[in-house]
Order: structure tokens, then sequence, then C-alpha cells
């Protein structure tokens, strides 16, 4: 079960698709974070979310916000994929300890192990202020990301 709204963001220190460590942690105080897991690289419902992100990237890269994409790839196959599908945000690896970040959000799939699609918006303070999870065939809508930043923004 995915974390709460009103909970404080667990922090996590992932590798990032360039080996760079990237921790929640380090925006806290400076930005929101758009902390979204998907299930794997090279696949089609994925390429095509990471992809519509990148196609309104000044949205969730800016002053005031971060984008973070998680899945459990090497930072190998993210470094790939993220050239391939022309990515410019972090992709971060939870890759080992196998899910970890994944599981402390509560959206780690034990059978299939991979997340599943757990979207959070995390504010300034690091509290989740909005979340959505959906099945790994199901695609999120973007849209609901923008209206959620906006409260963020209107607070």
């Amino acid at each position: 079960m995915a974390i709460e709204v009103g909970t404080e963001a667990p922090d996590f220190a992932l590798k990032d698709n360039h080996g760079r460590t990237v921790r929640l942690s380090d925006f806290r105080g400076e930005k929101n974070v758009v902390l979204l897991f998907y299930p794997f690289a090279f696949t089609s419902v994925c390429a095509g979310e990471l992809g519509e992100l990148r196609d309104n990237l000044p949205a969730f890269v800016n002053d005031d916000t971060q984008l973070l994409a998680v899945s459990t790839d090497s930072i190998h196959t993210l470094r790939v994929f993220a050239e391939q599908e022309s990515l410019e945000y972090p992709l971060l690896s939870d890759f080992w300890r196998h899910g970890e970040a994944s599981r402390a959000y509560g959206v780690f799939d034990e059978e299939k192990g991979c997340a599943v699609r757990g979207t959070f918006i995390i504010d300034k303070e690091g509290v989740v202020r909005w979340t959505v999870v959906n099945a790994l065939p199901d695609a999120r809508d973007l849209g609901e990301y923008l209206k959620a930043l906006g409260t963020l923004e209107a607070t």
C-alpha cells in the first residue's frame, strides 16, 4: 500500500543514469519534487509517459520543481534509455538494494520485481501532498500532476 498524503516522504540515495548520487533530501527547502516510479525502461507505456514529461519539461523541472523518475533498472540501462528517448531529467536506479526505495513508498510489486506506476508530489518541506498509483499497464494522466503542482504554488 502506497504511503499516504500528509506523510513525510522517505529519504533515499539512488544513482542516476550518469552514476551520480541523488538524495530526496537534497531538494528539501529548495524545490517541490515530482517523484515518479515506473516499471521498466524500454517498455511502450513507460516510454510514452516519460516522453510526455520530456515534452512538457519546463512544467516539471524549473526553479520550484524537480522531476525524479525511478525504476529498478540498472544505471547502465537507464543511461541508454535516456539517450535513446532524449530524456534530460534524472532517471534513478532502484536496482540495488533491489526495490528499496519503491518498497519505502509502497509501490513495489513483489511478484514482478518492479515498481508499479506510483507518483508522489512532495512539497519543499518533504511532505507528500498528492499521490496516484496505477496498475502496470495503465498510463497516468499528466494533467493531474499539473493540477497538483498548481495547488502547491497557490499556497
